[in-house]
């Protein structure tokens, strides 16, 4: 085995695990929580995409990962804000994030960057307040997940820890979305 093929085989890896983590928490959320299942399946659907190597072009799969963020995120945090009674920072969230992936062709790929950055990291520190405040353990370690995902992915370096950054940002993102998908469970069985 190359070094190469060792790369490319720990890279679909990566967007393999983000893509199940995200479906299954799509599925355990469906009943309890449409916004959040929505934005888990967008994660889903974009991890599985980068997996196909027939479907489009590396840019398409590039905007449609980008389109995903900036819609899935908000919309877990939508849900997020929402069932802890933040109506008004849910709305917010959402319509940024909507805003967001319809200006995204006026970006440019440097612009693009940088607002999937930006919500990466707005959504972790949101949920991450909102989830102290309630005493939601998984909502905090969550928020500190996405939160080092978008840190991770605004370093310089191409590798860290001997992997590409890129895959350690989607094992964090698994990471975070398993940790919500286990907050909003806790949540509803909270309030139940």
């Amino acid at each position: 085995m190359t070094p190469q093929s060792g790369t490319e085989l720990g890279t679909a890896l990566s967007h393999l695990v983000l893509a199940v983590v995200s479906l299954h928490a799509a599925v355990c959320t469906a009943q309890a929580s449409r916004g959040a299942a929505a934005g888990f399946l967008l994660q889903a659907l974009a991890a599985a995409t980068m997996l196909a190597p027939g479907l489009g072009t590396d840019e398409d799969r590039l905007t449609g990962a980008w389109v995903a963020t900036v819609i899935s995120l908000p919309l877990l945090a939508f849900d997020f804000h929402w069932v802890n009674g933040d109506r008004s920072s849910a709305n917010l969230m959402l319509a940024g994030g909507m805003v967001l992936a319809v200006a995204g062709d006026h970006l440019g790929a440097e612009g693009r960057s940088v607002a999937g950055q930006a919500v990466v990291l707005v959504v972790s520190v949101t949920i991450l307040i909102v989830a102290v405040f309630t005493a939601n353990t998984y909502g905090m370690w969550g928020g500190m997940m996405l939160g080092a995902a978008g840190l991770l992915s605004r370093l310089e370096t191409d590798r860290l820890l001997l992997l590409p950054k890129e895959d350690i940002c989607r094992w964090a993102l698994a990471a975070g979305s398993w940790a919500y998908c286990r907050a909003l469970h806790t949540h509803h069985l909270h309030w139940e």
